[in-house]
């Protein structure tokens, strides 16, 4: 879900170009989630093999990365871990929505609409511990480091971003923000366009890039008052934040107390519309656990590797691998990858 607080924050147009060589913390699960919501059939069914086994986020996690390679960018991929006891609440409610989506699918089959089919599916998709394996083996197959967070994936590409690791944290949600990130990178997808909330259209975008700094100097407030503003608004760890306090209100809110939370929070009657304490939200998101236990360095490629993957195993089509193959080849060279593929 993320914190509703772009309105508030600038962001800076960034090219493509300007994005060459850097390397970027990439939110793994996000990406996925991206990929197994848009890449479907005109029924809005995922793609599949011929054993019924899904492959839009292969597809997408394939085409997304090798796209990434040929513009210079070194992405490594984040996979979230084991998520904070605070985050039950909002795990329970999308697993609501899904099952409120799966009756409105079904209900859409009966009736032959395919636009509602299309729809309600796209939001049944599910993260399963087998598709990231098998993110995890592709991306190591094409030579892209992977990172396993002990907890939230953006917190540890925040903290790698903080030590020099990364470059930025590639993702569409301002946590990485509230978690140290020195930089957050949006709107990576190739096409610069994507689906609207909601919705079956979609919207024009282009790369945009939030350094923290500039982020918090701009709303002249610290990290911390940052945290405590986007827990009025609403968060992972309590959703509902304060009902009637939007992005703007709550900025006002934190400027008045300054770091006199107890105060903020007094005001605002946080303990009338919440049974979890903020002060233990704002640990959370301060203290998070993250590990050291991680390489940034990316490998050859390993195209027999991919081939039997994509190829062999899910039946994607051998020329288009191929070409995509040949393509990453070319330009690896140019990133500081290996040379050549084994």
């Amino acid at each position: 879900m993320g914190v509703k607080i772009f309105d508030i924050l600038r962001p800076k147009s960034i090219t493509w170009k300007e994005l060459e060589g850097k390397t970027l913390a990439v939110d793994a699960s996000l990406y996925l989630h991206q990929f197994l919501a848009s890449i479907r059939q005109r029924d809005g069914t995922p793609l599949t093999d011929s054993k019924g086994r899904t492959t839009s986020h292969l597809v997408g996690l394939f085409s997304r990365t090798a796209q990434w390679l040929e513009r210079g960018i070194k992405p490594i991929y984040v996979f979230d871990g084991k998520p904070p006891e605070l985050k039950e609440k909002v795990r329970e409610e999308r697993r609501v929505i899904k099952e409120e989506a799966k009756e409105k699918y079904r209900q859409a089959v009966v009736k032959g609409n395919i636009e509602e089919m299309k729809k309600y599916a796209s939001r049944t998709s599910i993260l399963t511990k087998e598709i990231v394996s098998e993110a995890k083996e592709l991306l190591q197959a094409m030579g892209v480091p992977t990172v396993q967070a002990p907890s939230e994936a953006e917190a540890q590409a925040a903290y790698m971003t903080i030590k020099g690791d990364a470059w930025a944290v590639a993702s569409q949600d301002s946590d990485a923000i509230l978690f140290g990130a020195e930089r957050l990178v949006r709107n990576l997808a190739i096409s610069g366009k994507k689906k609207k909330a909601g919705k079956l259209s979609y919207e024009n975008i282009t790369p945009e890039i939030y350094h923290a700094k500039d982020v918090l100097n701009n709303l002249g407030i610290d990290r911390e008052q940052l945290i405590a503003l986007s827990i009025l608004v609403g968060t992972d760890y309590e959703p509902a934040g304060i009902k009637g306090i939007g992005s703007k209100t709550a900025l006002k809110l934190v400027k008045e107390n300054g770091k006199n939370f107890e105060e903020l929070f007094k005001k605002a009657e946080w303990e009338k519309h919440s049974k979890t304490p903020w002060k233990e939200i704002m640990n959370t998101f301060k203290n998070i656990p993250v590990t050291t236990d991680y390489t940034t360095q990316p490998k050859s490629a390993n195209a027999k590797k991919i081939m039997e993957i994509l190829v062999q195993e899910h039946e994607f089509s051998k020329e288009r691998v191929e070409e995509t193959i040949t393509k990453i080849g070319k330009t690896t060279s140019q990133q500081g990858l290996a040379q050549f593929f084994r």
